[in-house]
């Protein structure tokens, strides 16, 4: 998968299950701040990661995630381990 595909996805995440708005979503959002994640949002947004991507993400790499820049990486380092 590359990593303009990774990003359409989170995107997609983010619209469908958050109803973010499409011009908010840029590298540099933070989930909280910019984007209006809480705490519950963030439970519900790993499911859906590990969901669509077919990944595990431990709770101190949840944790870690704040910025939807920090999701791409994630997600991107995730599955070139698994190849």
């Amino acid at each position: 998968m590359t990593r303009d595909e990774i990003i359409s996805k989170v995107h997609v995440i983010f619209m469908d299950g958050f109803e973010v708005e499409e011009d908010l979503l840029k590298a540099d959002a933070q989930l909280g701040n910019d984007l209006g994640l809480d705490s519950l949002d963030g439970v519900d947004l790993v499911v859906a990661i590990e969901k669509d991507f077919g990944c595990r993400i431990p709770e101190e790499a949840a944790k870690s995630m704040v910025s939807l820049q920090d999701i791409y990486d994630y997600i991107d380092s995730d599955l070139e381990q698994s190849v």
